[in-house]
């Protein structure tokens, strides 16, 4: 059994709730017209140069250049973004809570712009608990590359050896095993419960 001191939250699809398709059924009520634009307009390769550390409005600009027919939409993906993270996953909130009300060292790391995670510290209170956050977009490192692993683990001084690292990417999970922590992909709060017991911890 493996003696783990330190874990450690991804938040997106972990913590909250994040789509977002949601805001886009109402700006693009067709759904196919919504389902090209988010392909190849506002594609998750765009939006994650934002939690590298690009700005909103050089993001736009980009866009905006290349499909200025699409103004109004590009923009909304920012005006609209809290509609993206409409709620918390309160059983996994739950399990947070109990790992450091039992004194349990708790950190974040998430690939998130720097300005949308500031809000949703606001959103969600429990973001600011635990001893601390990496956030990508503040780093300009993103997951899975293995320098933010080491920002991470050098800034809180963990022992990867004794990490457990808890995110619904396979690909993030699979860089953190390579990098030396313990890790777990997040399915649902029932699933990290049984991770967490297998790795030490009961938390109920």
């Amino acid at each position: 059994m493996h003696t783990i001191r330190h874990i450690v939250f991804d938040i997106g699809k972990v913590l909250i709730h994040y789509d977002p398709e949601l805001p886009y059924k109402r700006v693009i009520p067709d759904g196919e017209k919504r389902a090209w634009f988010l392909a190849n307009v506002c594609t998750p390769a765009w939006n994650i140069e934002q939690d590298r550390g690009r700005s909103w409005a050089t993001a736009e600009a980009e866009l905006i250049g290349s499909h200025p027919d699409w103004t109004r939409e590009i923009r909304a993906f920012r005006q609209k973004w809290r509609e993206m993270v409409p709620h918390a996953y309160e059983d996994s909130v739950a399990i947070l809570v109990e790992l450091i009300e039992a004194g349990t060292d708790i950190t974040f790391l998430t690939n998130f712009a720097s300005d949308t995670f500031a809000e949703a510290q606001t959103l969600y209170p429990f973001l600011k608990s635990g001893r601390g956050v990496t956030v990508s977009g503040r780093a300009g490192l993103i997951k899975p590359d293995p320098a933010i692993y080491a920002l991470h683990t050098e800034t809180f001084e963990l022992d990867p050896a004794a990490t457990l690292f808890i995110d619904d990417s396979e690909k993030n999970v699979e860089a953190a095993r390579s990098f030396g922590w313990h890790a777990v992909r997040f399915t649902s709060a029932e699933a990290l419960r049984d991770d967490l017991q297998r790795f030490g911890f009961r938390p109920d």
